[in-house]
């Protein structure tokens, strides 16, 4: 199985956090082939990079979510996680079928750069966590919003191109969003 490195960077670590929740329960990880689509063509390797960014992401994106729900002192903060929860589930299923489609295998635990992420979100509570978390979820909307405008505007599959289309206005929402509770915590 060919996996592909990520950037360990803080950026690319969490760049595609808005799209995909529950790809390892989709099965993912058991897929075929990850360089052969479902018609038997390639995908390039930009479209498999995408795909794994995005499943990591937001695998990412539910766990801090659902971290937030359980540590944090603000209700728009826990409102935020369930919001993160919720719509990233909700992308990660639409992804893992695309995905599955085109028997790309992806991502079904987090790299050890996410794992960190949230390992150090979990160490924290109330208002430390609020702030924390909230300057984690500006960050990473901001880079995932950039990952899926790229993928958008250039992407070779029209299945993943379409996919980062309709689901960008929902990641731009969640950067303002995250941006207006960030700046009512200070």
């Amino acid at each position: 199985m060919k996996r592909f490195r990520m950037n360990t960077t803080r950026k690319h670590a969490s760049m595609a956090i808005a799209a995909l929740g529950l790809c390892a329960a989709a099965g993912l990880a058991q897929a075929a082939d990850p360089m052969t689509s479902a018609s038997g063509g390639n995908l390039s390797s930009d479209d498999r990079s995408f795909v794994e960014k995005a499943t990591i992401g937001g695998m990412t994106e539910v766990q801090a979510g659902k971290l937030a729900q359980q540590k944090a002192s603000s209700p728009a903060v826990k409102d935020f996680g369930a919001k993160m929860v919720a719509d990233h589930s909700k992308a990660g299923t639409e992804l893992a079928r695309i995905a599955a489609a085109k028997s790309v295998t992806a991502p079904g635990t987090l790299d050890k750069s996410h794992k960190s992420d949230v390992d150090k979100l979990s160490e924290k509570s109330g208002a430390d966590f609020d702030k924390a978390f909230m300057k984690q979820m500006v960050s990473d909307h901001k880079s995932t919003v950039s990952l899926f405008e790229k993928e958008a505007k250039s992407g070779k599959d029209g299945d993943l191109k379409s996919f980062a289309g309709n689901t960008l206005p929902t990641l731009q929402e969640h950067l303002k969003m995250a941006q207006s509770v960030s700046d009512g915590l200070k």
